[in-house]
């Protein structure tokens, strides 16, 4: 079984040059594919605002949103280490109420970090967290929860005053505690500047190939959305949006045929072992058998009658 990782191993892999991997995933079934899929950390972004919600933007994500994605990536992800960003609005807002939103999605949640959006302006506060015992991930370069302010998504760092204020941003962040740093939509070039400058890694996404690690969202690698929005920085590894379409479409055909269900999904009066090869039953029957055996006052077969209807979720 795999070990999660410590922010003193992903140290120690920006030392090593050994690159991290972030996947973006939402829920349990993707955390769980990815911690088999062997990703270093699972990041629940904020972005499933847009992903799973439908929403424009990230701001109207609210802190339970942010709670109840992440308890079920960690249920789906029980050995990867998991950052939660925190959503618009509950950070940036005074030290006592960011420490108060903070220490509910760490109890809450069940992640292992947090991500916040922001340089100098929020690093006293990523102090005050780290004190707290809350291991920080920072955020620079394009800010989503900031899209009214960029103008929208524009690459950032372009000029010279703004790519040393990304510079002085992720100096800030370092110093204040931060364990690593995403760059998100700024050029290669300052993107490299950072990573060499700092001890801490840097996690690019659209930032080039001189980062320390790279993070993608789930939903992104396997054009599992609809329409399907092309974005440079992106790679597809799978067309799973298609497969999913075609999928829905054929069982749709097939009800509307009669083609479905068929004979071998359907139950007879002897329809105990289809039942069985579901839910689990046998395992189950050879426990009645054993309570039987052991003298128990139960009538054969009773019971029985209710496996079709009730499953043994295990």
């Amino acid at each position: 079984m795999r070990k999660r990782l410590t922010i003193t191993n992903l140290q120690q892999m920006k030392e090593e040059n050994n690159k991290l991997t972030v996947m973006t995933a939402y829920d349990y079934p993707s955390a769980m594919l990815s911690e088999e899929a062997g990703v270093d950390i699972i990041l629940v972004g904020d972005s499933l605002g847009n992903v799973v919600l439908g929403y424009d933007t990230t701001l109207p994500v609210t802190l339970d949103d942010m709670i109840y994605h992440t308890k079920a990536v960690a249920r789906g992800a029980r050995n990867t280490f998991i950052v939660t960003d925190m959503p618009f609005m509950t950070y940036g807002i005074g030290r006592e109420a960011t420490l108060r939103n903070a220490a509910r999605m760490m109890q809450e949640g069940g992640g292992q970090s947090l991500k916040l959006e922001g340089g100098e302006e929020i690093a006293v506060e990523v102090s005050a967290l780290v004190k707290a015992g809350i291991p920080v991930m920072g955020h620079i370069g394009l800010k989503p929860q900031s899209i009214h302010t960029h103008g929208g998504f524009k690459v950032q760092g372009k000029q010279e005053a703004e790519a040393e204020q990304i510079l002085r941003d992720a100096k800030a962040l370092e110093q204040a505690g931060a364990y690593a740093i995403v760059l998100e939509l700024v050029t290669e070039t300052i993107a490299d500047r950072i990573s060499r400058e700092l001890s801490i890694p840097t996690i690019g996404i659209g930032a080039g190939r001189g980062c320390d690690g790279q993070v993608l969202v789930y939903h992104d690698i396997l054009q599992y959305s609809s329409p399907v929005i092309k974005k440079k920085m992106v790679k597809v590894y799978a067309d799973i949006g298609s497969t999913i379409r075609d999928a829905i479409g054929a069982f749709v055909s097939e009800v509307k045929s009669g083609e479905f269900p068929a004979e071998e999904h359907v139950f007879g009066k002897r329809s105990e072992d289809a039942v069985d090869s579901l839910y689990g039953g046998s395992a189950t029957r050879e426990q009645t058998k054993g309570v039987e055996g052991a003298g128990g006052s139960r009538q054969a077969g009773e019971g029985n009658e209710q496996r079709d209807f009730v499953p043994n979720h295990r």
